[in-house]
């Protein structure tokens, strides 16, 4: 392929419609495909502000699909059809060369069919492949998100590596914690991340803790000065002072792994194996064993298990481990 700038380029398409973690996973290939494309990439808003810190170069195309909502997301009649509609109007015209989706998911492949890109690459489940002109070979099995990445890259002509390639040292030499999470069930207990931070404050580290807005009251009341990011201008300006990042299994993880940050992840209902943040020096610790993990953003039980059954001490030695390995002890006085 030629470089992004030259007469000639391909005009690529990206699909990636879910939140900021997946934004996050897909990168790494919108970073080395405008290197390589003229790309343009259907997603959230929140993209948008994504764009500058981490692909300048691409262009973005705000949409909400219904299928992504938490909830009622198959009550077709509440469906914002005349936003579907302007959404394929502007995008036909531009007669792109190619589509690219992730997600072996048959709703993305209808999309991409009615975008009348000239060809479509992704990974076909329950017969979608009449969809794509390029079908990609995946046999079901729960591979990363990257590795999908992978194979779309090398599908159009170049190569992602393994991991990030992204290297920083945070300038504040901290260790953000954030304890929110998009979904109930992905949250560890509250009262373990307050001794957590407790534990590492005796280590002698400055910790950092960011939240949702539903947890500053807890954080308060603990006597904890706890920052809600507004947004994620304000989301990633924290993550400039972070040396490490420790979390549940969320958007900020994936977004400090992306921004060259190691983090460690504390999984529940997903698996690691699946989503952990795609950085070389990334470490976690995997919830307890379940017959229906991984189950997402739900789980069948009261309470998730998986995640509040994690032995609060072996985490803590798995914490410890990650944060002397990250930050050694003589630099983390030096820092102070």
């Amino acid at each position: 392929m030629k470089n992004a700038r030259n007469k000639g380029q391909m005009r690529l398409l990206v699909l990636e419609l879910w939140r900021l973690g997946d934004l996050a996973v897909a990168s790494p290939f919108l970073q080395q495909a405008s290197q390589n494309c003229e790309v343009t990439l259907i997603a959230q808003p929140l993209a948008i502000e994504m764009r500058p810190r981490f692909w300048p170069n691409v262009r973005v195309v705000p949409f909400v699909a219904p299928w992504t909502v938490f909830r009622g997301k198959y009550r077709l009649h509440k469906w914002q059809w005349k936003t579907i509609a302007r959404l394929l109007n502007s995008i036909r015209p531009q007669n792109f060369d190619a589509v690219v989706s992730a997600r072996w998911d048959p709703r993305d492949h209808v999309l991409m069919a009615l975008t009348g890109a000239k060809r479509r690459y992704g990974f076909p489940r329950l017969g979608s492949q009449v969809l794509l002109t390029h079908p990609l070979s995946h046999d079901g099995s729960l591979a990363h998100r990257h590795w999908y990445w992978q194979r779309l890259a090398k599908a159009l002509g170049f190569d992602l590596p393994a991991h990030t390639t992204v290297h920083r040292q945070g300038e504040g030499g901290q260790i953000v914690i954030h304890t929110g999470a998009s979904q109930p069930v992905k949250v560890w207990s509250l009262e373990r991340y307050g001794r957590l931070v407790r534990r590492l404050r005796q280590k002698g580290y400055t910790v950092q803790v960011l939240c949702d807005a539903g947890q500053q009251e807890y954080w308060r009341e603990y006597g904890e000065h706890a920052t809600v990011p507004q947004n994620l201008t304000e989301l990633s300006a924290h993550m400039d002072s972070a040396e490490i990042f420790i979390g549940n299994d969320s958007g900020p993880g994936h977004l400090a792994a992306a921004s060259g940050i190691p983090t460690f992840t504390i999984f529940g209902n997903q698996s690691p194996a699946m989503f952990a943040p795609i950085h070389r020096a990334s470490e976690w610790i995997e919830g307890a064993p379940c017959r229906y993990k991984p189950c997402y953003d739900s789980c069948r039980f009261p309470v998730p298990y998986c995640l509040l059954d994690i032995d609060e001490e072996v985490a803590w030695k798995k914490i410890e481990e990650f944060a002397m390995k990250q930050m050694p002890i003589q630099e983390r006085f030096v820092r102070r």
